[in-house]
């Protein structure tokens, strides 16, 4: 499976910049009774890597040393005992939240709060490697016609809008979405469902490239916006293009930078559904507005297995993308990392062992 020098992996061995991040040779990694051993085509970043290096550790469970990674697609070489579902030579994707299947809450179908869960790549060693051992249940198949690379931008992002829009916020057809930070990965994903369930989406980005790309993926209404930009400006564009109402929903992963943003936006009865907090862990509410108006507060929490298997057989089914913004291969994960640190991706940033 691997050479005598053991397998190469990407490990943080510290709190910082990306100099915490070394290239390091790790035991070859053996399956137990449920587990499988893939070998990493490919790996997508997520903005929790950046958050996780620069510390403190966001979730609970996180030890150093660490090899991040949770969007992960790959090729099965080897099986632990009882596994019968899925054998060496199978083309998987992996999804990186594990749960216990015993306790209470996974019993009831909500695995999302499993008292003993962990996520690959965050609290248990993750993709950025040659291979990573995974549970054999958190494996699914990668139709033939799928690149693995392109199955490796799907975990996170795709689960975490499939949850919040559909699940969370119940968007449905005819209501109209705002949604924050477009050419993001949540962001991108969270505008192609919403247009698959028949909404209309607002969409505020950055840069006038991130916007031309927000409307190449189904955005109706563009609006440009930076961190700087007065709440005013945004509100205004929603108003007008919402003939003054509003918007049933907004789906907000940035935090403090669009709140004000995302209340004053909202139609009367309209929700917020938050999911993120990129620019900071507290925001101010107007609850006086907030409750005469009827406004929702609705936090996305963990989605359940359910929702990752709902959201792969959708994307399989086509009509949905990932632009990649960038590749590197695995001993350029700094590099990597700066590029989606530098948030000027659009789309995902990948690694290739």
């Amino acid at each position: 499976m691997t050479t005598e020098a053991g397998v190469r992996a990407v490990v943080q061995n510290g709190f910082g910049g990306v100099e915490v991040l070394a290239v390091e040779s790790l035991p070859d990694p053996a399956p137990g009774p449920g587990e499988v051993v893939v070998q990493v085509a490919a790996c997508g970043l997520n903005h929790l890597d950046i958050m996780q290096r620069r510390g403190p550790a966001k979730i609970p469970g996180f030890a150093l040393p660490h090899v991040a990674g949770m969007d992960v697609a790959g090729v099965v070489t080897a099986v632990g005992r009882d596994v019968t579902a899925v054998a060496a030579g199978d083309r998987v994707v992996v999804n990186p939240a594990v749960s216990c299947w015993e306790c209470p809450a996974c019993l009831a179908g909500d695995d999302g709060y499993c008292h003993a869960a962990s996520i690959i790549g965050a609290t248990a060693p993750g993709g950025y490697a040659e291979y990573v051992k995974v549970p054999a249940r958190n494996t699914y198949p990668v139709p033939a016609q799928v690149p693995l690379a392109e199955a490796a931008l799907i975990p996170t992002i795709w689960s975490t809008a499939w949850h919040a829009v559909g699940a969370t916020g119940n968007l449905t057809a005819g209501e109209t979405v705002l949604v924050h930070a477009a050419a993001s990965g949540v962001s991108l994903a969270a505008i192609q469902l919403a247009k698959q369930l028949g909404a209309t989406v607002i969409a505020t980005a950055s840069s006038e490239d991130k916007l031309v790309f927000a409307g190449s993926i189904g955005a109706d209404h563009l609006v440009l916006a930076d961190a700087d930009t007065p709440t005013e400006k945004v509100v205004t564009a929603v108003r007008e293009a919402t003939g003054g109402r509003g918007v049933e929903m907004v789906l907000d992963h940035v935090g403090p930078a669009t709140w004000p943003a995302s209340i004053f936006s909202l139609a009367p009865r309209g929700r917020l559904v938050f999911v993120g907090d990129t620019t900071g862990p507290e925001v101010t509410i107007p609850l006086e507005y907030a409750f005469h108006f009827g406004l929702r507060l609705l936090g996305s929490d963990p989605y359940p297995a359910r929702e990752f298997a709902e959201v792969l057989e959708r994307y399989w089914r086509g009509g949905l993308v990932t632009p990649v913004d960038a590749e590197f291969p695995l001993t350029e994960a700094a590099a990597a990392q700066t590029r989606l640190e530098e948030r000027r991706a659009i789309g995902k940033v990948l690694l290739r062992p």
